[in-house]
């Protein structure tokens, strides 16, 4: 709460609201009257906290997407600098790489490679499971839009209507800047310098109220800002402000008028509004183009100064000197590959040898970094040919694991150099021996690999600067070979210990399960579960499935990957199919809370009813707000 307020209080918030258009106000309020309604109508929900819904509260959706902006602002840092502590237990870094890895994957395929002629998009993801609902929102002024939505949003995130289809993936492109501040305390309060002026700190105090106990207290924290943003934490003693993109009017207006774009031409003439910035979007319309933008808000800067560690605020030369065109940022628009793939990966290999080039763009518009399911995606785009939208699907979970060509392979090759030292290791180096680098619920390598890999991040030391694929292909190549072994023998005694046997199917670690609705819900390992064949995307899964690290128990469950999936397919009428991590609903009575989970399991997709007359013969019941 302390850090949203940083960027815009509830009086800003509310002053945004009134400026916005009255036709997004109408939405805003109409969002506000519905979750209202709804309280009002089902006494028996309990909400946690908010028990009355706003209208200016959907401002807060800062970029119009998920909050992914705000939320890479430390809150530790700022209780740090707001109460004079000494910054301490953060996280470290390293575990970052233990993380369940976070993002999307995102296809676009031109009608050269598929076989009716017609584009066609993969959506794909990778998300907390049940926050990301599936819906179809129609109304009598010109919205058809199917798609995934996502906490509290009125729009759809990522989805497509009759004519256009938009995937939005996670961006590198940098969006957020710190500026070390130079300040000085007057009689009357702050001021920092700039250039040759000095100018007065902003100052403000928010009230917060909270829960001790089960009273309500209140409490009073002042904040700073400077013309750069808030000021959020320090380094060595100085103030730090932290700029990013707050345009709530801008960003709520962007996201919702592109549910509605006919073709391509409407799409980018949208994407001038930039302020989409935290995602990169793929995109395939009925007029049969595919496209790619890597980012959307992005702000010009100073090449001689190095963005990605703060800079000097006093120095005008380091301030934002308005936002880049679209036409001059990363993009891709009908690549003769006939292709176009982003999954979280480098840009720059997006098309295949059609690809933007690196060295024509600032080194803030994007790191130049692969990823394993980048490279599986490219080469089996590069082989697809007359697609349909269950080849897609085929081809989208793939079970080809790239993560693991380096280090299996090594580990065989410090066996064998060593197997007398290792005898009890034979068994279980056969059968990496024999895998085939696929997963599967019936595979033992998967088992062994998965657990390998899990103990080389948690244990294993590796030089400081190797990142990403570099750090993981490592322990193939140049990890000592006694090393290797030694964790590998850690890997094979702790599936030994937790499931009686090294021999043990993936299927029977690896589970889906869903006991309750609630948030950071409870897993048991008495309790019924379905076998999982998919698994994590940091071996370089396409269709990812991974856990958090808080779980406690032997068995895996998956709690983020594959949410929501579409396959789409556009032409003189769209056809698509959808998969849903679950179920529809989080109320643990319901038909739906469940009802999904062995066609995710099997990954055998529904068919979308996207059109009125097909919605009507499917239909179960209909409702009217007010109505029974």
């Amino acid at each position: 709460d302390v850090r949203a307020r940083m960027f815009m209080t509830q009086d800003e918030a509310i002053e945004a609201y009134n400026e916005a258009p009255e036709w997004l106000q109408k939405l805003c309020d109409a969002f506000a009257d519905g979750v209202n309604y709804y309280l009002h109508s089902n006494p028996q929900v309990k909400p946690k906290l908010l028990t009355r819904f706003e209208p200016w509260m959907p401002m807060y959706f800062s970029e119009g997407s998920i909050g992914g902006d705000i939320e890479r602002v430390s809150t530790s840092k700022i209780k740090a600098f707001y109460e004079n502590e000494k910054i301490s237990n953060l996280s470290d870094p390293s575990l970052f790489e233990l993380a369940e890895p976070k993002g999307s994957n995102g296809f676009a395929i031109s009608g050269e490679r598929t076989a009716s002629g017609n584009a066609m998009l993969l959506i794909n993801p990778h998300t907390s499971f049940y926050f990301r609902g599936e819906v179809h929102m129609v109304s009598e002024e010109g919205l058809n839009a199917y798609g995934a939505v996502t906490w509290g949003q009125f729009f759809v995130y990522q989805g497509f209507n009759e004519n256009t289809g938009w995937m939005h993936t996670s961006t590198y492109v940098d969006v957020i800047d710190e500026y070390i501040e130079e300040v000085k305390k007057l009689d009357d309060g702050y001021v920092y310098q700039y250039g040759n002026e000095e100018r007065p700190v902003e100052y403000f105090e928010e009230t917060f109220k909270y829960k001790s106990g089960n009273d309500v207290s209140e409490k009073s924290i002042p904040i700073y800002r400077t013309h750069h943003g808030p000021v959020t934490h320090s380094i060595d003693g100085k103030w730090v402000s932290t700029a990013l993109m707050w345009e709530p009017k801008k960003a709520l207006e962007q996201s919702f008028v592109r549910t509605k774009m006919k073709n391509h031409g409407e799409f980018r003439e949208m994407m001038n509004i930039r302020t989409n910035s935290s995602n990169n979007t793929v995109f395939a319309d009925s007029e049969g183009n595919i496209a790619y933008y890597h980012g959307n808000f992005v702000p010009k800067r100073n090449e001689q100064f190095d963005f990605t560690e703060p800079v000097n605020g006093s120095n005008p030369e380091t301030d934002w000197m308005g936002l880049h065109p679209v036409e001059e940022c990363i993009q891709i628009l009908n690549p003769s590959t006939g292709w176009i793939q982003n999954c979280n990966s480098t840009p720059f290999t997006a098309a295949g040898d059609q690809s933007p080039k690196a060295e024509d763009y600032p080194k803030y518009m994007s790191i130049n970094r692969e990823n394993f399911r980048g490279v599986n995606a490219i080469r089996l785009l590069n082989q697809s040919a007359e697609l349909t939208l269950e080849s897609l699907i085929e081809l989208a979970y793939n079970p080809y694991l790239a993560g693991f060509e380096k280090v299996i392979p090594g580990l065989i090759e410090a066996f064998d150099d060593n197997q007398d030292k290792y005898p009890s290791l034979k068994e279980p180096i056969e059968v990496l021996r024999q895998w085939n680098l696929t997963t599967s619920t019936e595979s033992v390598g998967m088992s062994l690999a998965h657990f390998y890999g899990m103990e080389l991040l948690q244990n294993a030391v590796r030089p400081g600067d190797l990142t990403g694929m570099a750090s993981f292909n490592y322990f193939g190549t140049d990890f000592p070979p006694r090393d290797r072994l030694s964790h590998f023998k850690n890997s094979v005694d702790k599936l030994q210990n937790d499931f009686g046997t090294w021999n043990t199917p993936w299927g029977e670690i690896n589970r889906f399960q869903r006991l309750s609705g609630a948030i950071g819900a409870p897993f048991d390992d008495n309790q019924p579960s379905i076998a999982i064949g998919q698994t994590t995307g940091r071996w370089g899964a396409l269709a990812a499935y991974g856990m958090r690290s808080k779980q406690q128990t032997k068995k895996i469950y998956g709690t983020r990957g594959n949410s929501f999936v579409a396959v789409v397919e556009f032409g003189e009428k769209v056809t698509a199919k959808s998969l849903l991590a679950g179920g529809q609903s989080g109320d643990e009575n319901s038909p739906h809370f469940n009802d999904q989970a062995q066609r995710y399991a099997d990954a055998d997709f529904k068919d979308i009813l996207f059109y009125k007359e097909d919605v009507t013969l499917g239909a179960k019941r209909t409702y009217r707000p007010g109505g029974k």
